[in-house]
């Protein structure tokens, strides 16, 4: 088999399951460990998969900016919002960031809350409500994402303390943990993550089991994933096991 026809069997099989192994993709296609190996190095480097201790996991499946993104999975976003809305109780402060996911959870807020957020349009959405205090943390705005970044934002989430911060997630994995994709954005939601009781991570669930280079935070540091398919999905229980509680 050509290498070209390895790389392609190696990113259909990860499309398929979700991750590969050395020894089972070795004896797939007949060649060595050692070729797969190289192969897998080669996607990482192009960006085509992430490279884990004996063989690899996707990428997120993100769109690139906010715009695009905001009218994805539309009704997946709205499913996820009305579980998280579940968890607020009037007088909550809350932290809300730059996911569109988060963006649709806003659109059902109603009671009195205290928000921070680093997100504009959600800023923006919020802040004629007149039951709620909308503070956002200043900062460089990252014109793709939509989000403030930087030191004066981190600092104001330095200030604060949260009842409850709903981080959209990027990718998420039961052993690497919570990653994404840029790393400014990566230094406000750990500084999020710093300031809150409790964190509660949104996501599409084709985004579990996935992986980027930023790192957030580790996984035990999630007391609850939400996303848009049943929480008694297989898929779940190695996160069940880390006492994460799954909606």
């Amino acid at each position: 088999m050509l290498k070209e026809e390895r790389l392609d069997f190696i990113i259909k099989r990860l499309k398929s399951d979700q991750s590969v192994k050395l020894g089972q993709l070795s004896e797939a296609l007949e060649v060595s460990e050692d070729t797969i190996r190289r192969d897998i190095e080669g996607l990482a480097r192009n960006g085509l998969l992430t490279k884990v201790r004996g063989g690899a996991i996707p990428h997120s499946p993100n769109a690139h900016s906010f715009q695009e993104r905001i009218n994805v999975s539309e009704t997946e976003k709205g499913i996820i919002a009305r579980k998280a809305l579940q968890m607020i109780k009037p007088g909550d402060t809350i932290l809300l960031d730059g996911g569109t996911t988060t963006y649709a959870l806003a659109g059902l807020l109603e009671i009195p809350l205290t928000v921070i957020t680093n997100n504009v349009p959600v800023a923006a959405l919020l802040a004629s409500r007149r039951n709620m205090e909308v503070i956002i943390a200043g900062g460089r705005i990252l014109s793709d994402s939509e989000v403030t970044a930087g030191a004066n934002a981190i600092s104001l989430l330095e200030q604060s303390h949260v009842d409850i911060c709903f981080l959209g997630v990027c990718s998420l994995h039961h052993q690497i943990g919570v990653t994404s994709i840029d790393y400014f954005e990566c230094e406000m939601k750990r500084a999020m993550v710093k300031c809150s009781d409790r964190i509660i991570a949104l996501t599409g669930c084709d985004k579990i089991g996935t992986s980027e280079a930023n790192k957030i935070c580790p996984i035990d540091n999630l007391d609850t994933i939400i996303t848009e398919i049943s929480p008694d999905n297989e898929m779940f229980e190695p996160y069940r096991l880390k006492n994460i509680q799954i909606l």
